[in-house]
Order: structure tokens, then sequence, then C-alpha cells
């Protein structure tokens, strides 16, 4: 049992999260911490995570996490991460780690005394280290950015783990894009170094690419009809798309990516969600706030179809006639699901915020609603925090209102909630929304 000493846990956390941050309530970062683990903390702080206390629950046992592993995905690459990087981690005295889009950690992989040590902090198989759960991390943070995160010692938020260091990259879906896992070295304080990341980031490209391979395989092995007409491989395209925070798309076909025009990406981002398609006139309407010449829709549209390729665009009436992926649909695809969290980490800000087509704002405005209302109907308060230490939520009233009523007492963030929602109400009066 712990020593009972004069501090409290609470006392503890607001300690620890405030070490970061000067008196502004985090808006400024301390030079030693790095944003990255600033943002994490805060996010740690909210979920209620204890940095003295917690260890990771383990949520899967024996039983469950042999079926599902075994039906998982990474279950094709596992193989091979081992051998290129489970070796390795043996030898070096660390553990190689894979887990799944939630943080559940699946195989955990190295030499036995290394695993005992890994024990005493749950960093096991089945257990759960995304943020939520195990506080600042490799893996969880990892997932939460989905993006490659190396965390040295003093940076984890909980101190149990703090003689660790470790360093994890996201597993990609190659042809969806979605974050399947993940693959995370962790060890001693060498693991912080840039060569572990090198070796990290490889074995995740790789195990990418093996799916790749697998699925092309298998793709090969079992369709019908192994031979394709004439236009039908430009027909099978993807046209993917990114404006979410963005001034202008992003489109990527072909193996190529170009950074659209304003009014190019206005026409796109109307189009995406007409399958059948619309007329001049229809489209005309939805992209130009003031009337225009019909010749002006008829240039714009031969100058995309040039930049995009054949076979992308129709005319009569105006529709894309590949397949679409865009980041803004992902975002609404998630909420449909009930899926907030991951709605919310998708969501990069506003769609073409600088854009004033008609049709744009309609679409932004309604994405932008929908996050929001999950946001505050979700009832967790580390979502509310990201939501209003955005640039779009940072003036959110009724979100800092929702925010210190969800925060628990004992939060270090909870009195700046309440200092923040009473300047707004100041500002804006307690009827703004």
């Amino acid at each position: 049992m712990a020593a009972v000493t004069t501090e409290s846990a609470a006392e503890r956390a607001r300690r620890r999260a405030h070490a970061a941050f000067l008196s502004d309530g985090g808006a400024t970062v301390a030079d030693s911490v790095r944003p990255v683990v600033a943002d994490s903390w805060l996010r740690s702080s909210a979920a209620g995570v204890d940095p003295d206390a917690q260890l990771a629950p383990v949520v899967l046992d024996p039983a469950d996490l042999d079926d599902y592993r075994s039906a998982h995905p990474l279950s094709q690459v596992f193989p091979l991460l081992y051998d290129v990087l489970g070796r390795a981690a043996v030898d070096c005295e660390c553990v190689m780690a894979v887990g799944d889009a939630e943080g559940k950690l699946l195989w955990v992989c190295g030499a036995p005394g290394v695993l005992r040590r890994a024990e005493s902090i749950n960093f096991v198989e089945g257990a759960a280290w995304d943020e939520v759960h195990a506080g600042t991390n490799a893996p969880g943070t990892a997932l939460h950015l989905d993006s490659p995160v190396q965390i040295a010692s003093s940076e984890h938020f909980n101190r149990l783990v703090q003689k660790w260091s470790c360093a994890a990259v996201p597993i990609h879906d190659p042809e969806t894009h979605a974050v399947l896992g993940l693959v995370d070295i962790t060890g001693g304080a060498d693991v912080a170094g840039p060569q572990t990341m090198g070796m990290v980031r490889a074995a995740a490209r790789m195990a990418e690419s093996e799916l790749a391979r697998i699925g092309l395989e298998r793709g090969l092995l079992h369709s019908p009809r192994l031979w394709s007409p004439p236009g039908a491989a430009a027909a099978e395209r993807t046209l993917r798309l990114r404006g979410l925070g963005l001034p202008d798309c992003i489109a990527e076909i072909g193996g190529r990516s170009h950074r659209l025009s304003p009014r190019h990406s206005d026409i796109l981002t109307v189009l995406v969600d007409q399958p059948d398609g619309l007329s001049a006139e229809q489209l005309e309407i939805e992209v130009y706030a003031a009337d225009v010449h019909s010749s002006t829709m008829r240039s714009e549209m031969t100058r995309l179809r040039n930049l995009l390729g054949a076979g992308v665009l129709q005319s009569r009436p105006y529709r894309i006639v590949v397949q679409t992926e865009c980041d803004w649909s992902a975002v609404a695809a998630q909420l449909a699901a009930g899926r907030v969290r991951d709605a919310l980490r998708l969501y990069k800000g506003p769609l073409l915020p600088q854009s004033s087509s008609p049709g744009v704002e309609q679409r932004r405005d309604a994405l932008q609603n929908q996050v929001r209302a999950a946001v505050l109907a979700s009832g967790e308060a580390d979502l509310m925090v990201a939501w209003t230490r955005s640039r779009w939520g940072a003036q959110d009233l009724p979100m800092w209102q929702q925010q210190s009523r969800t925060l628990p007492s004992t939060s270090p963030l909870q009195p700046v909630a309440v200092a923040e929602a009473r300047r707004l109400e100041a500002l804006f009066g307690r009827s703004h929304s």
C-alpha cells in the first residue's frame, strides 16, 4: 500500500500538469517541454489519468486476446515485424509491441528479463495504452495524432513509467489509409534516439507494403475477371481530396498531387457528394456567390479536366466519374458511426475556411456544427478540452461552460475552464452560442 503523504493525488496531478505551462492556462508552453508532449499532458489530465498511481488496464483476457488478434489484419504482418524489428529489440534489451487502432497491445516481444520488467508497468499483451487509459506514451500519442511519436522517460505523464522511453509509428491500411494499429519499441534511454525512430518507421512502412502485396495477390487470385477493357483502369482510379483547415484543396490521383486553385477547390467540394452530377446552372449557383456567365464555368471545368487527366470529370451533367475519398467525408462517416473521438482526431479544421462559395459554406457549417454537437453531447472532458484549444473552438462559450461542469473539481483544468467561461460570458453574454 502506498505511503500516505500530505500531498494529495490531485495536488500532484496539478503540479505535474502545471509544470509545463505558465499561469495562462496552457497558452504558452514552457521552453523545457515539447508542444506535442504538453498537449498530450493536457489531454491526459482532462481524461482523469492519475500521474502517480494509475497503470494501463488489461482489457483482454488470454482467450479473447487469441481470438481477437488472430482475426486482426496485422496478424498477417506480425511475423515480418518480428523478423525486422522484434529480433533487434531482443538484442538491445527492449520490447517490441504491436497494437490495434485503439491502443490495445496485441503482441509484446522481448528477452524474458525485459518482459518481466515491462510487466511491472502493465506493458503486456491485452493492456490498453491509449492516452485516456495510460496518459502520455508513444503508442497512445502516436494513435491520437496519427503520426510517429517518441516519448523520452520524463515526458511520460505517468511517473510510474518514467524509467522507460518509447517510439511508435501507426500502421495504415494501404487501400483505405485508415489506421490499423501501431508498432512500438520500448526500452531504456537509448530508445529516445533518432536511430530507433528510423527503425520503427521503416518497419511500419514494410508492414504496409506487405499488406498491399497480400491484398493485390488475393485480388488477383479471387477476381472473376483478370482482364479489364481499355479505360477501366482510369475509371477505377481514386481521387483523394483534403480540404479541412486548408485554404485550398490538395488533390491526389494517379500518383500525383495537385494544390488546386480556390475555384477548382470549390467545384470539386460541391461535386464530390453529387454522384448524379449537376447541370452547369446548378453548379454555378453552388460555386459562385454572384451571377456569372456560363462560359466562365466551362473554362474552369476545361482547365480542371486538363489538370486531373482524362476520365476523371464528365460534362452534361458535370460529375466526378472515379471513386473519391475526402477528409471531410471521413469525419462525417465517423460521426455517423458514433465514433466521436475518431471524428475529432480527423477534423483538422473548417472545410476551406477562406472560401465564400455558397455550396462550400453550407457544407463547412454543417460539418463543423455536427462535430461540435457530438463533442458537446459526448460528456468526454478531454474531447471538449481539445475543441477549446483549437483556433476554431477557442471562443466557444457553451463548450467552455460544459467543460467546466464536466471536469472533476480536482482537475487542474477545471478552474481554467471556469475562468474562461466567465470571461466569454462577460464578452458575449450568457446566451452566446
